[in-house]
């Protein structure tokens, strides 16, 4: 029987220099590789942009600083083994403080990388995060 699940997870969009930093799904079943935004699952009793802070270091080895509210989003999916999960993104743009870019080790991202913000089209960027740094940019 499957079972549904709800999950409350923070999410940032770091513009550096006209880049982008992007992290890699772990998962072999992404093909091609799956990108997302830094950012992970909110502890009991965690704020948000804690969470935000903590993952960014944690995922990319960046520090970041002034997150600043972008918006929420919701979306229901069904997972791999038949479970269905409702996800609660809270996305938050950020500042670059310092940090060196490394990768995750035994996490839900295994790569971490910086992209051009003008040659993401071919890229296979998740959905949500496609539209965040879509709504992060100038207008």
């Amino acid at each position: 029987m499957s079972k549904q699940h709800t999950s409350v997870r923070s999410y940032g969009v770091l513009i550096h220099e006209g880049r982008v930093a992007l992290v890699r799904s772990s998962n072999p079943h992404h093909v091609p590789p799956l990108w997302w935004l830094p950012g992970g699952g909110i502890d009991f009793g965690e704020a948000p942009e804690d969470t935000l802070i903590r993952e960014f270091k944690e995922e990319t080895g960046l520090e970041i600083h002034e997150p600043q509210l972008l918006g929420v989003t919701s979306d229901v999916r069904r997972r791999d083994n038949g479970d269905r999960i409702h996800t609660v993104r809270v996305l938050y743009t950020a500042a670059l403080e310092g940090g060196e870019l490394r990768h995750e080790v035994h996490g839900t991202t295994d790569h971490a990388a910086w992209f051009d913000v003008t040659d993401l089209d071919n890229l296979n960027i998740a959905d949500y995060a496609r539209a965040a740094i879509n709504a992060a940019q100038p207008k």
